[in-house]
């Protein structure tokens, strides 16, 4: 088996259907599998995908055990060389896993990559491609010099606005919307942490497999599409809080023994800040 590809559903039912046929649409000489974990969801998911796509590997679970540890299910009963994890609010291009498979086997320094996300609109989901979430580099993107200074590396560490999203390089960090790992990276640094819930387990990997000595590769050569929630939508409590709790978990996890106490106090009260301005700014949604 080449290709494991891991789609998480949690009361996403047309998304993740939509997102299945684009799948199984794909033209592609490799020898795949799909993995579909349901956590627990509300909206008949699990039949509809047992009865229009019965040849899917189908774990529901009897609770919503969140994305780190639903991933890390279908991990574990995969059988592929290289293991996906793709969003339920993507569609694939017909050529977007050969292409992506082939650049792999190509490129053996390589343990993780990703493709370019568009989102519906035409513009780039920035997160497909990132830099590591350092102290600095959230600082300068919490407070808008990242924005004042597009062109700038120094100000631009975390979204890499400076570089084009047409060309392919290596990068500190993917988004876990399309992660296509090699079974040797994750043999060697582990799976997801599950003491992430929703947010932050991408960086988290990305971080370890970076450690290990592998490359995280961004990787131009083809797209998907990626469908994600209007932000003009108020958010419930608990996406907010898991946000800004990924955000001190990273930080306690591998920044902290680095840095000086005045530092790491100076992070804590940052995300504080800004878990208390979403907060405030989501109440003030429709």
């Amino acid at each position: 088996m080449d290709l494991s590809i891991i789609i998480l559903n949690y009361n996403t039912r047309q998304l993740t259907l939509d997102c299945l046929q684009s799948v199984y649409a794909s033209t592609t000489t490799y020898h795949y599998e799909v993995i579909v974990i349901d956590n627990n969801s509300s909206d008949d998911s699990v039949e509809h995908f047992q009865h229009h796509y019965p040849s899917t590997h189908l774990i529901a679970n009897q609770e919503n055990v969140g994305f780190s540890r639903a991933n890390n299910q279908g991990m574990r009963i995969a059988k592929g060389r290289y293991i996906l994890l793709l969003n339920s609010d993507t569609i694939v291009e017909p050529d977007t896993f050969d292409t992506m498979l082939q650049f792999m086997d190509s490129h053996p320094e390589v343990g993780a990559s990703g493709c370019k996300l568009i989102l519906p609109d035409g513009s780039l989901d920035k997160a497909c491609r990132r830099g590591f979430p350092t102290p600095s580099a959230s600082f300068y993107y919490a407070f808008g010099l990242s924005k004042m200074f597009p062109n700038n590396p120094r100000f631009n560490q975390y979204q890499l606005g400076y570089l084009s999203p047409d060309e392919s390089y290596p990068i500190d960090c993917l988004v876990g919307a399309f992660m296509l790992v090699r079974r040797e990276a994750i043999d060697q640094v582990g799976m997801l942490d599950e003491e992430f819930f929703m947010y932050g387990e991408d960086i988290d990997w990305c971080y370890r497999i970076k450690q290990a000595g592998w490359q995280n590769y961004y990787y131009a050569g083809t797209f998907i599409t990626h469908y994600k929630g209007a932000s003009s939508r108020r958010k419930p409590f608990k996406i907010i809080y898991e946000f800004h709790r990924a955000m001190y978990l990273f930080h306690r996890k591998h920044y902290r023994p680095k840095y000086s106490i005045l530092t790491n106090g100076l992070v804590y009260a940052g995300i504080l800040v800004k878990f208390s301005t979403s907060l405030i700014k989501n109440k003030m949604l429709r």
